[in-house]
């Protein structure tokens, strides 16, 4: 394959334990620039590993060398940078959620189709080894009419691992826009989307700041409907104590599947009569002891295969709009049609 130049754009957290290490991990790419408004956090990897620093993005945007980048900003820049970086010919990966208003999204996909260039979101919840297994066996029948699921990501929050800790951008909405419900609910309304292969028609929403010092979500709880029937729960939280909480559990006429709620068996069948079948497939997406989420090994084969990304910009604006439609709900007090 052709050696692929790329350059990241934002050097903070997510890039630092997620991106950078990824693409290191294949032998095909190259980062050849680093972008940060913090300047010596992107020439420290510059003189770490080898390329160019920059505290603009833009002037890494017009070296014609870089055939794509990773945004890893805070997410009020998501679109901006996007758009310019696909104006540009690069090919981008962005990071969740992929904007902060519907328009902005419609925005970044219409860049996307006019440059010819792959856009892909950063929503990694499809590629782990027990959700890839799950969508097979449901899209076989597995479980039959679905009728109900509850899914929840939940940890203590993003000071923990964010580098400027409790004063992270995280924590304010004109930068963030949303908290728990951007950070990890649009991963698992992703996740839904992809296991029941269809997208909801109805959401109602609680929102609350429970703990956090900031402007923005820290715990969520939405009731979620399908055009199908099917009526579910996810919560997204940074009030989690202990321990994360990335389960999801699915109820169908046939049965029931539970994924990564067993510390052992991430894939558990229980059928009517209460037969159980469980395999232990990897580890799920979390903040500990991982090497890789599949996203950039993905994102990199689609654009050396010349194949679609597997969470394009329809995909990211369709896990935005049911957050912005709870946001009403929540607002407003009532369900809300998405």
């Amino acid at each position: 394959m052709a050696q692929l130049n790329v350059g990241i754009i934002g050097v903070g957290s997510i890039a630092t334990h997620r991106h950078i290490p990824e693409y290191q991990l294949l032998e095909d790419v190259n980062i050849v620039a680093y972008c940060d408004i913090v300047q010596e956090r992107a020439s420290e990897y510059a003189e770490q590993f080898g390329g160019k620093s920059y505290d603009n993005y833009q002037a890494l945007l017009q070296d014609d060398s870089i055939d794509a980048v990773s945004i890893c900003t805070p997410n009020y820049l998501h679109a901006e940078i996007a758009i310019e970086a696909l104006t540009a010919g690069k090919h981008v990966l962005c990071e969740k959620p992929m904007a902060t208003t519907i328009e902005d999204a419609k925005r970044m996909i219409e860049a996307a189709t006019n440059s010819g260039k792959q856009l892909m979101i950063a929503q990694n919840q499809r590629f782990t080894e027990a959700h890839e297994l799950a969508r097979e066996k449901l899209s076989q029948g597995k479980l039959g009419k679905i009728y109900s699921f509850k899914t929840t990501f939940g940890h203590a929050g993003p000071e923990s691992w964010s580098v400027d800790g409790a004063n992270s951008w995280f924590f304010d909405k004109r930068r963030a826009f949303i908290g728990a419900m951007g950070d990890l609910g649009v991963h698992k309304i992703d996740l839904m989307h992809y296991l029941l292969n269809e997208t909801f028609t109805e959401v109602g929403a609680m929102i609350e700041t429970s703990e956090k010092e900031g402007t923005v979500d820290d715990n969520a709880v939405f009731i979620l409907k399908t055009k199908s029937g099917a009526i579910g729960t996810m919560s997204a939280a940074w009030v989690y104590k202990g321990e994360e909480d990335n389960s999801t559990i699915i109820y169908g006429e046939k049965g029931i599947l539970k994924l990564n709620t067993d510390s052992e068996f991430n894939y558990i069948f229980i059928d009517e009569e209460g037969n159980k079948e469980a395999y232990k497939l990897g580890k799920i997406q979390t903040n500990d002891a991982q090497t890789s989420t599949g996203t950039i090994e993905r994102f990199i084969e689609a654009i050396q295969g010349g194949q679609p990304v597997p969470v394009n910009g329809q995909d990211g604006l369709a896990s935005l709009n049911v957050i912005v439609k709870a946001m009403q709900s929540a607002q407003e007090k009532k369900v809300v049609k998405i």
